[in-house]
């Protein structure tokens, strides 16, 4: 599913390093180590009326991923939401809005790899869109399943949020070839891990799972949902999946910030859901709406 351009974006301002830019002028230096070697941690945001979800724990996210990249100079918490803040009134932006919160290492003073190279501080990035979600979650998206695997913690911890996507941009390559809207990704092992972009949950037989997080992202939104449907004791097992349980569920759906909850309705040509798995999703669908509203942070 390809996003759409959207003309209100023309003249928006981005915050970079300490400032605002306009749109045509917002840019990183050639020596940044975004464009050096993809050396960047990053979070995407999503602003409601009454406010940004989990903004708490996305912030947390972003530190802790930069501090496991053994960033020198991370920017305060404070100083970040108000950077959002800024940005976010500069543009007049109230809802409907993604933001693109991105953190580099900074800029080189030359080109190389060695980060002792960054000697001036990192560079925070604040890019807000009016961007609606990106999948079409009423009718839910077909999918693939790729042969690149998703990287586990012998390679690159998924559990770092870095902006080195190269192995779920291949994968997503492999769904546009398919003319399908996003690809699986298996673990090392062979199991489910977690679409190129969003997490994963199956629903079987009135159990509700989803993959162990050795190989995905423990996502914010994926962990929401754990937690809600433990507090309506509807237990979520946590285990390794094989993609015949995947072709084989009452119903499949995709979670993260950037989709929401999202039906999955077709995988490697198999069309997956029946109406007592569509019965469960409805009702998880509403605790997750209810728990979105107890969710959003003002800044």
């Amino acid at each position: 599913m390809l996003q759409s351009y959207n003309p209100r974006n023309e003249h928006i301002k981005v915050f970079i390093g300490d400032q605002l830019y306009d749109r045509k002028d917002a840019k990183v230096s050639v020596f940044d180590s975004s464009v050096q070697g993809g050396d960047a941690v990053w979070e995407g945001l999503r602003l409601y009326e009454n406010g940004i979800l989990h903004l708490t724990a996305h912030l947390r996210r972003l530190r802790e991923s930069a501090h496991a990249l053994a960033f020198v100079d991370i920017p305060e918490t404070n100083f970040i939401k108000n950077a959002i803040s800024k940005t976010l009134l500069a543009n007049e932006m109230s809802k409907d809005v993604h933001i693109r919160l991105t953190l580099t290492r900074g800029e080189k003073v030359t080109s190389g790899m060695d980060p002792r190279l960054n000697q001036n501080g990192s560079c925070l990035i604040v890019l807000a869109e009016w961007k609606p979600l990106v999948y079409d979650n009423a009718n839910g998206i077909r999918v693939i399943s790729s042969s690149i695997r998703r990287n586990g913690p012998q390679y690159l911890d998924s559990k770092i949020h870095h902006a080195n996507l190269l192995n779920n941009i291949l994968a997503k390559i492999q769904a546009n070839f398919a003319n399908v809207d996003a690809a699986v990704m298996l673990d090392n092992d062979g199991f489910v891990a977690e679409l190129n972009d969003t997490n994963i949950f199956l629903i079987k037989d009135n159990q509700i799972l989803t993959p162990n997080a050795s190989a995905c992202l423990p996502g914010i939104t994926r962990q929401s949902i754990i937690i809600a449907l433990s507090r309506r004791e509807m237990l979520c097992i946590e285990r390794q999946i094989s993609l015949t349980e995947l072709y084989n569920a009452d119903l499949v759906f995709a979670s993260g910030t950037m989709g929401q909850l999202t039906p999955i309705v077709e995988a490697d040509g198999r069309k997956i859901g029946n109406e007592k798995g569509r019965g469960i999703f409805v009702e998880i669908l509403a605790m997750h709406e209810q728990e979105n509203m107890n969710h959003c942070e003002m800044i």
